[in-house]
Order: C-alpha cells, then sequence, then structure tokens
C-alpha cells in the first residue's frame, strides 16, 4: 500500500474509534428518565409508567402503593393505579430508583400525578330483595365465590402476555359507568367498579387482549363471570354471561370471543358488566383504553 493511502487509512481509522469512544461515553453519560403516561388522573385510574436508560431493573411507588416493573423494548414499565377511594386535591407522588451504573450508587427518580375530581354519579336499581339481604344459605355460596376470586387474581406476576393496547369486549351503548354511586331498593348502598355494556341475551362478547382465562363461574352476584390474566399485574373481568366460549387454563386472543351476554346473577336485565384490574385495585376500563403499550 502507498504511504499516502496508509495514512490515510489511519487517519480514517481514528475518526472512527474517537467516534465510537465518543458515542459510547454518551450512552455512560445518559441519565434515566421517568415517565408518567398522564400528568393529571382521576381516582380509579390506571398510569403506565416508563422508565428508560436504567442500568437495571428499577423499584418504586405510586403514592404509598409499590410499583411492578417489567422490561420493554427501550426500558422498563410499570402499570400502576389510583385507589377510587383517594380524594381529589393533594397530587400523588412518583418515586422511582434506579440501580446505578458500574461503581455509582442508585439513584431517584421523582414525578407527581395531580387528581382531579371523578364528580362520580348516583345510579338508582331495583333488584330482588334476595339480592340485596341474601338469606342466610346462600351466604356460603357467596363467600366460595370471594374465595375463587381471590385464588383468580393471586396469579404471580409475569411480564405482559400483550403486544398491543386493549379493545372493547363489545361496542355497545354504556349504561353504567365506572365509580357510580348504586342504591339498590332505595337503601342499599355501593359503587360501580366497571362498566355496563347494553346488549341482548346471546350477543357475543370478546376478550379485550391477549392473556390467559384464570377463572370460569356461575357466582351468585355476578352470575356468569370469567377472569382474564394479561400479565403485568392486569386482569379483564366479565359478569352476567349467559353462556361460557372458554375454559381455565385456556390462552386467549385479543378479539377472540369468550362467552355471550346474559341477565345471570345480580341484573336488571341482559347485558355485560366488564371490569378491569390493576396492581390488586378494580380501575376505570377506559383508562386502560387510553394506554399506549408501544
Amino acid at each position: 500500500m502507498a504511504a499516502g493511502s496508509l495514512r490515510a487509512a489511519r487517519a480514517g481509522l481514528g475518526l472512527a474509534l474517537a467516534l465510537l469512544a465518543a458515542s459510547s461515553a454518551g450512552v455512560a453519560q445518559a441519565q434515566p428518565t421517568l415517565e408518567v403516561s398522564s400528568p393529571r388522573a382521576k381516582p380509579g385510574d390506571a398510569l403506565l409508567l416508563t422508565v428508560e436508560g436504567a442500568a437495571g431493573m428499577p423499584s418504586g411507588t405510586l403514592g404509598d402503593r409499590p410499583l411492578a416493573f417489567f422490561p420493554f423494548a427501550r426500558g422498563f414499565r410499570a402499570v400502576a393505579a389510583l385507589p377510587i377511594e383517594l380524594p381529589p386535591g393533594a397530587p400523588v407522588p412518583v418515586t422511582v430508583e434506579v440501580p446505578g451504573e458500574g461503581d455509582a450508587g442508585p439513584g431517584a427518580l421523582t414525578a407527581a400525578v395531580a387528581v382531579e375530581d371523578p364528580q362520580f354519579r348516583e345510579t338508582r336499581l331495583r333488584v330482588a330483595s334476595r339480592y340485596v339481604e341474601p338469606p342466610p344459605k346462600v351466604r356460603r355460596w357467596i363467600k366460595a365465590d370471594q374465595q375463587a376470586f381471590n385464588r383468580a387474581f393471586a396469579q404471580p406476576f409475569v411480564p405482559p402476555l400483550f403486544r398491543e393496547g386493549f379493545d372493547w369486549p363489545r361496542r355497545a351503548e354504556l349504561t353504567s359507568h365506572y365509580g357510580d354511586q348504586r342504591v339498590f331498593n332505595g337503601k342499599k348502598k355501593s359503587q360501580h367498579y366497571g362498566l355496563d355494556l347494553q346488549g341482548k341475551v346471546g350477543d357475543p362478547i370478546l376478550s379485550v387482549n391477549d392473556g390467559q382465562v384464570v377463572m370460569v363461574r356461575q357466582c351468585y352476584a355476578s352470575g356468569g363471570s370469567v377472569v382474564i390474566n394479561h400479565g403485568a399485574g392486569v386482569y379483564s373481568v366479565y359478569f352476567h354471561l349467559s353462556r361460557f366460549q372458554v375454559k381455565e387454563g385456556q390462552t386467549v386472543r385479543k378479539g377472540e370471543q369468550i362467552g355471550l351476554v346474559g341477565k345471570s346473577g345480580r341484573a336488571t336485565g341482559p347485558h355485560l358488566h366488564w371490569s378491569m384490574k390493576v396492581a390488586g385495585l378494580y380501575v376505570d376500563p377506559e383508562s386502560i383504553l387510553r394506554m399506549d403499550f408501544k
């Protein structure tokens, strides 16, 4: 090789090595970041927290509730929830600890979520008296139902079983909203932890995302009930079915038919009650639908 060509090659190699070193230094010096899916939320909303640039798995809290992170393509994420009982006004702090790189100690990332007034409505319903004050012989059934739900929601934490966002279980008019204060027969009060979607007996119900069926049961109050585990601490729940089309342990895909609309259990007429549970709390399903998991 001629001397001039050799010098040019060495110069080019030196420039490439310098650029590589600068690039590596830039990566090493990059600071971790924390992003919250929404700076404002209502009691009962779900939130998506994203950490990028961390050297390892973060840990942290939303208010006083622990966050469960999982890895994704650009870093780590956690799906979290605000309790429905949370009073509006004071912001809820987010504190995340990230491991340091090399000899560096852990670092802290912080944010805050402003809590808005949810303005929950009141709904008055009339149902059979046995559903308001169940007789003693029925209470054992109700207790067994609760134990079945507890087992369904006690799955080990795993990363998301889904790859994209959530969708409606059926496209229909909303007849009752999340958080509605419900008065049964003029006196029995409760709060609605889901959405009621209008339908006729026999209308199809679809899985809102990929997951695994962890409960299929005929319950006293919720009637035909299905629970699906989607991973990341996220579950979908479907009540009052007239027919099941899945079995416990079955893997389902987003949009797959899992059952039919009915009026079983404590229902005033045929409809689908749809709930979402995140990090141990029932949340507004519409807040899940707004999340971008890409």
